[in-house]
């Protein structure tokens, strides 16, 4: 039996889209038990209200929550202040054995700032990175760190290629993940100091399969399985891509600007182009992990709705399932 606890109560779209993704997220997982952290009261009425089976009931644990962290609060003010917070609650979940995962879809900061006070970094590392998924022509490409450290120092983004690559290989099944440094510019003399010292650590780790610095333009190319950079253009990128998607979707599904009958031809292609834009669709890639902390912790986008929590519970399903913290934790003394 796999156990996850919910953060409902954090992000934009409110808890009761939580609590939905929770419900279907059982449905998709028949190993799975959830720990729902928020106003006790109101998640009992949701489930009431949805029709949530009595028979159903042991697979669900409601956990009470009095505060909430919000967008606005800071990480360390939410650490000092909020300890009563669904997402102080569900961390400390995981931190006392009681989950094996947590899911989270609020303040990115604050998410960081208790899961190291709570759970601690993994031996070696000095702050977790937010990694997430970007589709690829390889399947998928890891970026991190996502927004989680705005200014990283060469030691943080070599310790952060080193958690990527444990987690392609021990996770996705890379054996020698390759591993790119994002930048302005391929030339070695290209970008600021920091990077171009973090470029030297890593040729010189003999156990990274390092190739070289990435621009903006390949992080879809697959040339490369894992792209480290700062979490300002790591989250810049992450939401430029996504709404580039999204715009061009949009569209090229509307039709805008075509005569009739090429209308029409769009209206019979339709089915194909949604069976080939799922595998771009950004709601899929939602919920980025924060690698490098001794539990599983998946942060969601704060605008997440239902569908996308779902993913996001997916992935912290698949995370404990594959027992990806101790398997990276085995390996990283070895490559640090």
């Amino acid at each position: 039996m796999t156990t996850i606890a919910l953060d409902v109560m954090s992000g934009d779209c409110g808890p009761h889209s939580r609590i939905r993704a929770a419900q279907d997220a059982l449905s998709r997982h028949a190993d799975l038990h959830l720990v729902l952290v928020g106003d006790s009261s109101f998640i009992r009425q949701c489930l009431k209200d949805d029709g949530f089976p009595d028979s159903e009931n042991d697979r669900v644990t409601v956990v009470h929550a009095g505060q909430t962290v919000t967008m606005d609060d800071k990480p360390t003010q939410a650490l000092r202040r909020k300890q009563d917070s669904s997402m102080w609650l569900a961390l400390e979940q995981v931190a006392m054995g009681m989950s094996q995962a947590c899911v989270s879809a609020g303040n990115t900061g604050a998410l960081m700032v208790m899961g190291c006070h709570l759970l601690k970094t993994l031996p070696g590392i000095d702050r977790p990175a937010l990694v997430g998924q970007l589709p690829s022509a390889s399947g998928h490409t890891l970026l991190l760190d996502l927004g989680a450290n705005v200014d990283c120092s060469s030691d943080l983004l070599m310790q952060f290629a080193v958690l990527g690559s444990l987690m392609m290989s021990e996770v996705y099944g890379i054996a020698e993940p390759r591993v790119g440094l994002l930048n302005v510019g391929e030339e070695d003399a290209k970008g600021c100091e920091r990077v171009r010292l973090a470029q030297q650590l890593l040729v010189q780790h003999e156990q990274l399969n390092y190739c070289g610095y990435v621009e903006g333009d390949g992080l879809f190319s697959g040339r490369v399985d894992v792209v480290v950079c700062d979490g300002y253009p790591g989250n810049v990128a992450l939401k430029v891509s996504e709404g580039v998607v999204r715009f061009a979707v949009s569209r090229f599904m509307s039709g805008d600007g075509l005569s009739w009958w090429r209308k029409a031809l769009l209206w019979l292609a339709r089915p194909l182009i949604k069976m080939l834009t799922a595998n771009i669709d950004p709601a899929r890639f939602n919920g980025a992990t924060l690698l490098g902390l001794q539990g599983v912790v998946v942060k969601s986008h704060g605008s997440s709705d239902e569908r996308q929590f779902g993913y996001a519970i997916d992935q912290a399903v698949k995370a404990v399932e594959q027992s990806a913290v101790q398997r990276i934790n085995e390996r990283l003394e070895l490559m640090l």
